[in-house]
């Protein structure tokens, strides 16, 4: 039986998510900015996020695959769902819900420079840098944790435990 240990409060979540909102605004003061939403984890801080942006921009998903049922990166990575729209000349910020071995935005990274945008950044809600495998320059970071097992806001094991408002520790 797992018992969950909270790490990032509802709150202290909100209140940094209206900080990278008001980041982005001053990085991006023109021209078309894509939200690219990595599903299905980032949805939850893709939709707090774009409200937190106050100038207009746009949003389609992708869906990336490294995990399956496990809780560590297998390594291999699949695109499942990929963009709809056509994003040559526009900045693109992808959402992520978390960032670990870096293996996953690495790839998505170089796939979507291929397409020829005006830049691509990456916006992540959590990040632990000390497991990365692969370079990843991550633009903005809402929380760097420590490496545990973490669920909630969007984050799962085996599908569950997204629909928690917290992020928290899964623990054993």
């Amino acid at each position: 039986m797992s018992s969950l240990r909270p790490l990032l409060s509802e709150e202290i979540i909100q209140k940094r998510i209206l900080e990278l909102g008001a980041e982005i605004d001053r990085d991006y003061p023109d021209g078309t900015l894509y939200l690219i939403c990595i599903l299905k984890g980032a949805c939850f801080f893709l939709a707090d996020l774009a409200r937190a942006i106050k100038r207009d921009t746009f949003i389609d998903f992708m869906g990336i695959s490294s995990y399956g049922k496990a809780k560590t990166s297998s390594g291999q990575v699949r695109v499942t769902k990929d963009l709809d729209i056509a994003v040559e000349g526009a900045d693109l910020l992808i959402v992520e819900d978390i960032i670990d071995s870096g293996v996953t935005l690495n790839y998505l990274t170089q796939l979507l420079q291929q397409r020829n945008p005006r830049s691509v950044r990456i916006a992540t809600l959590l990040d632990k840098p000390e497991r990365r495998l692969r370079r990843v320059d991550v633009r903005y970071v809402g929380f760097h944790i420590p490496d545990e097992f973490v669920v909630g806001y969007g984050l799962d094991y085996a599908e569950k435990y997204r629909n928690l408002r917290d992020v928290c520790v899964l623990e054993p």
